[in-house]
């Protein structure tokens, strides 16, 4: 019996009549997972030679597809590439395509695999290209946020809880802080790596196939670590995606905590930094407005990634094994997660190079809101009186202040020592905002020796 023309040539035998034209395009996905097309390739070479090694095609016809498949890959880099809906994905484009170049050869690569476990495949090996892509733009922000705090360790600008002033801190030492943030997501996209780098590639539909591959072939020529232990699992698993958007959400939840920082900062109320105009815009209406878009943009796109981690988790909380056709839906959450990621961090690593801080303006906010009045309380410890009671002493001083608008350091030796009359002299060598950073050196602190070595201890985490 032939096959009808009008069904699809992949799996249109067993069907009476064509797939109704809505239906196709609805059920298609090669519009999205075309960019998987150069993996797609690279799967199919490896399968092709493996199958060649153990005697399935011969070395002629081996040579066939592989050729075949390059000159399928320059078309499509060429834009010379004819995708068909009909054909539903990049595969079967690919495949038909072959077939179209090279005659019945083409049609022998589809020998002991199914798109089930190719699919799984070139997820993998398209994601963990880009994860290394990703990783290296964290090294590069990483690398702008060490350079910044190097140069300004000694820059002195209020440090918040709640908003409120606290304590002075220095601008490198608070720049590391988002430079640890990032570390921690540098090491979890490494780790996740590990999970994505195992090939499914011999699972077939779910139970395997009847040839006789060799698996360790294709898992050493696509440079996999490992090899999927269980067929069911190898078409189905998609934890290594919602892993990758779990990382992906607590970057863009750091980005997002650097932006609203950012903002925050160059309002006309903070004016602690500068931003230079290429990350800006200005307004349709308001002359005098320069908006900073790009933290904005950055804050605003982490909700995406968030929805795109839940849309996974919700697509694979009720499968049942094996392979379910709800998982072309994986794909381009996925995808734009990556992308989200990816263009977020480079744009912060082209951005964080360029802040310019505001000296002054960070030193003059740092003497307002009492910040050094637990660096006093600490004096009074040392002079023997409980903390607690220092805490009420510091307490009724800052009360003072407020009532007579003084700081701390501008009280003298007579009006803070009505507060204890354990004030000396040197009590202005803790209350000068110099004096409270050094002091906190230890590794961690806030003192400049501090962040220099902490710049240093990240500058080797980054060659590790």
């Amino acid at each position: 019996m032939t096959q009808d023309k009008t069904t699809n040539q992949s799996w249109g035998g067993r069907f009476s009549e064509p797939v109704d034209a809505f239906v196709a395009r609805f059920t298609a996905s090669v519009d999205f997972d075309k960019r998987l097309y150069k993996h797609d390739i690279q799967g199919s070479i490896a399968h092709a030679t493996m199958l060649a090694k153990v005697g399935v095609l011969t070395d002629a016809e081996r040579d066939t597809i592989i050729d075949g498949l390059n000159g399928i890959r320059s078309e499509i880099e060429a834009g010379q590439f004819d995708w068909r809906v009909d054909l539903e994905d990049v595969h079967m484009n690919i495949e038909a395509r072959l077939t179209d170049r090279i005659g019945i050869t083409g049609k022998k690569l589809h020998t002991g695999r199914s798109r089930n476990d190719q699919v799984a495949t070139d997820i993998r090996l398209w994601l963990r290209e880009e994860i290394d892509v990703i990783v290296a733009e964290l090294i590069r922000l990483q690398t702008g946020l060490l350079d910044q705090a190097e140069r300004h360790n000694a820059v002195i600008m209020p440090g918040f809880t709640h908003l409120q002033t606290a304590q002075p801190v220095t601008f490198g030492h608070h720049l590391l802080a988002w430079f640890e943030m990032l570390q921690r997501d540098r090491e979890r996209l490494i780790d996740c790596r590990k999970r994505v780098n195992r090939m499914p590639l011999g699972s077939a539909a779910l139970a395997g196939t009847t040839y006789p591959i060799d698996r360790s072939v294709t898992c050493e020529l696509l440079g996999f670590e490992a090899i999927s232990g269980n067929s069911l699992d190898g078409v189905s698993d998609r934890d290594f995606a919602i892993e990758f958007c779990a990382a992906a959400s607590l970057a863009m939840m750091h980005l997002s905590r650097f932006s609203e920082e950012l903002v925050l900062w160059t309002s006309a109320q903070f004016n602690f930094i500068a931003l230079p105009d290429r990350f800006c815009t200005g307004s349709s209406i308001m002359p005098q407005k320069k908006n900073p878009d790009v933290p904005e943009l950055v804050r605003g796109k982490s909700g995406r990634v968030y929805g795109h981690l839940m849309g996974l988790l919700t697509l694979m909380k009720s499968q049942p094994l094996a392979y379910n056709k709800d998982n072309q839906e994986d794909k381009e959450p996925l995808f734009d997660a990556v992308d989200t990621l990816r263009d977020s961090l480079r744009a912060f690593a082209d951005m964080i190079p360029a802040i310019e801080p505001r000296v002054e303006v960070m030193r003059e906010a740092a003497l307002r809101g009492f910040s050094t009045a637990t660096d006093l309380a600490d004096y009074l410890v040392r002079k023997g009186i409980p903390f607690r009671d220092c805490h009420e002493i510091v307490g009724h001083a800052v009360k003072y202040g407020v009532d007579s608008g003084k700081d701390l350091a501008e009280m003298s030796l007579d009006e803070l020592r009505r507060f204890s009359d354990q004030i000396e002299q040197d009590v202005f060598e803790v209350l000068t905002l110099e004096g409270s950073v050094n002091a906190r050196d230890h590794i961690g602190g806030t003192a400049p020796a501090q962040v220099l070595a902490a710049v240093q201890r990240g500058r080797a985490l980054l060659k590790a």
